[in-house]
């Protein structure tokens, strides 16, 4: 049974309240991070994982494909390009192997939250079913190493090793890529494979530096102070800051483990059920050749409407829709709510815990194990009410003059966001930088090509579509930008660089699916929404839905002559 409209109206009322609340706490936005570890906070950019750097002598070769950045939007566009024929592939990567994040994040209870089926790439061509209906780390990095395997991606992969500078030299109308480690290398196609989420940040909290104890960032977990089953903290106080996605997968273990668990909760996450299970073997086994395309193909369709659906939704005002959708979520946000009564024992710490927010205003989060974490009796929720953590002593942090003095503090404060260049300077034709280009406003094609950056392909970043399930998306990119430079090939182009024209419908197409609701503007601050910052309608993602983005690259690969400027 439907509540009264005013019952919406309120809740409306407090999630703009609890809003607020935190954008007064931190107008700088974005500002309030900082992904600069220079100086003392060099070391929570330390790759723990690699054995000793090896040292090689400076690369200076020439090859046809270079990437920069080793995970899933490399991993599948080079495994499309070996399709078309192209040998020479480059793989450029910070880490010492392939996964991206699945490198980086191997924090304890790390885990994909889409399921399996749908989210690990390439399974009909890998052969592969995965292990449980949601995979756990372990599992998705070793299937970015077989992918590499698969395609002999290895053989000219150079790791531990960050792009500086991306430079197009327009006599040989090739791309000059200089490195930390000394090299100059040519590329004739570039394709920035960085990753939505790859730089890890900091919040810029006073004091950060003189706290004496242990310290790190969850992309960097110091397995030798926890001990990889975490039985080193049992004589150990543990605080961790940040409760968005990594927390939650974080915590359960944790306050399992560790003498006490101080939690630093700014704003809470949305948890909702996790349904997990092993995979029926029964069910493998029956899988036909190409399960998985199969599977995309009904994804990128999307649900389907029954014509009496369709008939009722064509009967409502763009303001009742409106309206009706905004119901729901909030019904759905209640029933998060009640689930938080109904397992956190103490009313205090559940009320702390609710998120007071439209759904998907930040990153949904699903885990069975987190809520109930906080009814251990070891396990302390530290809720700031927005405020978050503004200092640091050399025993812990403070808030609100209480001092926690800690062994261990963790930070799971996330990563830069759909950023382009996250090490790179790139510099295109006429010596134009593209931070400079888009200083303006973003200004692409499909999010993926922009002019004047010849033979320079973008993958996961603003313009493009955003997806829960981001490989859907990197797989229908990587699918285009495969297609563009084998088209370039088989025709003999030297250059594929969009025209002025493209681009600018493209900026416009942004601009028109964006801002028709202020869903955003009205979203408590998260990276999904640059923090609360206020932005140009065009720096954003594609908002005009999953299919029409598919359908208007398919739109561009047919009309390449108008769409692209070949040399």
């Amino acid at each position: 049974m439907r509540n009264e409209q005013a019952y919406y109206d309120e809740i409306k009322k407090k999630f703009a309240e609890e809003r607020e609340i935190r954008v007064n706490f931190r107008p700088e936005g974005t500002a309030q991070f900082t992904s600069e570890f220079t100086g003392e906070l060099e070391k929570y950019a330390v790759d723990p994982y690699a054995e000793e750097r090896v040292e090689r002598e400076p690369i200076t070769d020439t090859v046809e494909c270079l990437f920069i950045g080793g995970g899933f939007s490399a991993l599948l566009t080079s495994a499309r390009l070996r399709e078309r024929g192209v040998e020479s592939i480059r793989i450029v990567e910070r880490g010492a192997d392939v996964g991206g994040t699945w490198y980086w994040n191997r924090y304890p209870g790390v885990a994909c939250d889409v399921v399996s089926y749908d989210y690990l790439p390439l399974l009909d061509e890998m052969n592969y079913v995965p292990k449980n209906h949601y995979s756990r780390g372990d599992e998705i990095l070793e299937h970015c190493q077989a992918i590499a395997n698969k395609y002999d991606l290895y053989d000219l992969a150079v790791f531990q090793t960050t792009v500086t500078s991306t430079t197009w030299l327009a006599s040989e109308q090739m791309w000059e890529l200089k490195t930390d480690r000394g090299d100059v290398m040519k590329a004739r196609f570039v394709i920035c494979a960085n990753g939505t989420l790859s730089k890890p940040k900091l919040a810029k909290i006073e004091g950060i530096n003189d706290f004496k104890g242990n310290s790190f960032h969850t992309s960097r977990w110091d397995y030798d102070f926890t001990g990889q089953d975490l039985s080193n903290l049992k004589d150990k106080v543990v605080g961790i800051i940040g409760t968005g996605a990594t927390a939650v997968q974080a915590v359960p273990g944790l306050g399992e483990s560790a003498k006490e668990l101080y939690v630093f909760q700014r704003t809470p996450s949305s948890i909702d059920i996790r349904n997990d299970w092993p995979t029926d073997p029964d069910w493998a086994a029956k899988l036909k050749p190409g399960w998985q395309q199969k599977r995309r193909e009904r994804n990128l369709q999307g649900p389907q409407l029954t014509e009496e659906q369709k008939k009722k939704q064509a009967s409502r005002t763009k303001e009742e829709k409106l309206r009706h959708q905004e119901n729901n979520n909030i019904d759905y946000m209640m029933r998060i709510h009640d689930r938080i009564e109904k397992t956190v024992d103490d009313p205090q710490t559940a009320e702390a815990l609710k998120p007071w927010y439209m759904f998907m205003c930040k990153r949904p989060c699903f885990h069975n194990d987190y809520l109930p974490t906080f009814n251990r009796p070891n396990v302390h929720l530290i809720d700031t009410h927005g405020e978050g953590i503004t200092k640091i002593t050399e025993k812990g942090p403070e808030f609100k003059g209480k001092e926690y003095e800690l062994d261990l503090l963790i930070f799971a404060t996330g990563f830069e966001v759909q950023k382009t260049g996250i090490y790179n300077q790139i510099i295109g034709k006429n010596n134009l930088d593209l931070e400079d280009k888009y200083s303006d406003g973003i200004r692409t094609l499909l999010g993926i090509h922009t002019e004047g950056f010849p033979n320079l392909f973008i993958m996961g970043g603003y313009q493009a579509s955003f997806q829960f399930n981001l490989t859907d998306m990197l797989q229908t990119q990587g699918d285009h930008i495969a297609d563009c430079i084998a088209y370039a090939r088989e025709h003999d182009h030297n250059t594929i660089e969009p025209t002025a024209a493209s681009e600018e419908w493209w900026v416009q197409e942004v601009i028109s699916h964006r801002g028709k609701t202020k869903r955003n503007e009205e979203c408590t601050p998260g990276y999904y929404n640059f923090e609360g910052e206020s932005n140009r309608r065009q720096d954003g993602n594609y908002n005009g839905g999953f299919l029409q983005y598919f359908n208007h690259m398919a739109e561009v690969r047919s009309k390449m002559l108008n769409s692209f400027i070949f040399d």
